[in-house]
């Protein structure tokens, strides 16, 4: 089944009954009752200061793997929430994910590279922008991508990706769509991270990211290849909504779309969600021995 996400930009109280979630919505100084089976979630935004959650509510969250997510005063997501034990052997998946070789991370951070700099490719080739070295320097991925061919790539790719913003440059407090890319980043990080746990792995301990300061470090990992599937989102928006700098309700509505995209992973159609739940499961099967190849969305529908 596909879980759905839930974005709340409204005053309103949410609790629990009978495995539902009960939503009273004020509008206009008037209530609206209504109410979603929880078995059918995935993901929750609260994206207002006027929420009021009960405790019995987030507990059923958390037992049925639903991500939690908090926005700041900026509407942009800064905190995330996720059940301790959302797999049957997660003790025996977190010390084989502890325990990995560092040659095993290398391999694994290589196919990871290899996967995001093919699917950036694809989606410059729907910019209709051919003539790109980026099937290149795939190629050229070393094991533990020690070249920095990601590097590389992304200096390429984001001077090429918005050929209607001139001189545009990555970065999260830059010029738009900016600020589009860390919304959508954000759900897209939610939506990895809950797959993770639900895998019976430790979003903290990366194979490549490392930083002290960030929880989830697995989620940054693999989530690379996924990112281009957001870009691509992203070029609709702004061909869609020319004019739309802010990050609005509306441009809100088409990013919360992301869980549902088209991908397909190991020769078969999915949506973005249900593949980051293979790509998570792959992964700690490569930790537990059984395989060591992580599966990752073809490009081939990137376009």
């Amino acid at each position: 089944m596909i879980k759905q996400i839930l974005y709340f930009g409204n005053p309103c109280s949410i609790k629990k009954e009978n495995q539902q979630l009960i939503i009273t919505i004020k509008r206009n100084d008037k209530e609206e009752v209504i109410s979603r089976p929880i078995e059918d979630i995935g993901v929750v935004i609260l994206d207002h200061p006027q929420i009021n959650l009960t405790h019995g509510a987030i507990s059923e969250l958390m037992q049925k793997n639903v991500a939690l997510i908090c926005c700041n005063n900026q509407y942009m997501p800064n905190g995330m929430m996720l059940p301790f034990d959302a797999y049957h052997t997660q003790t025996q998946r977190m010390h084989a994910q502890i325990k990995a070789s560092q040659a095993l991370k290398r391999n694994l951070w290589q196919q990871t590279i290899i996967s995001k700099i093919t699917n950036q490719a694809k989606v410059l080739e729907y910019t209709q922008h051919s003539n790109h070295p980026l099937y290149n320097y795939a190629k050229n991925v070393k094991s533990g991508d020690t070249s920095n061919r990601e590097a590389a790539a992304a200096n390429y790719y984001w001077a090429h990706l918005f050929p209607s913003i001139p001189n545009f440059n990555r970065d999260s407090n830059g010029q738009y769509p900016n600020n589009l890319l860390n919304y959508g980043y954000a759900i897209l990080r939610s939506i990895m991270a809950r797959s993770i746990v639900a895998a019976g792995l430790f979003p903290s301990i990366g194979v490549y990211h490392h930083n002290k300061y960030n929880a989830y470090c697995l989620a940054d990992d693999l989530m690379e290849p996924y990112r281009p599937y957001v870009d691509k989102l992203i070029l609709q928006i702004i061909k869609k909504y020319p004019d739309k700098k802010e990050l609005n309700t509306e441009l809100k509505k088409e990013l919360l779309t992301i869980p549902h995209l088209d991908v397909t992973i190991d020769k078969e159609k999915s949506v973005l969600m249900i593949a980051s739940q293979r790509t998570a499961s792959s992964l700690a099967r490569c930790f537990t021995g059984e395989t060591r190849k992580i599966l990752y969305p073809n490009n081939g529908n990137v376009v």
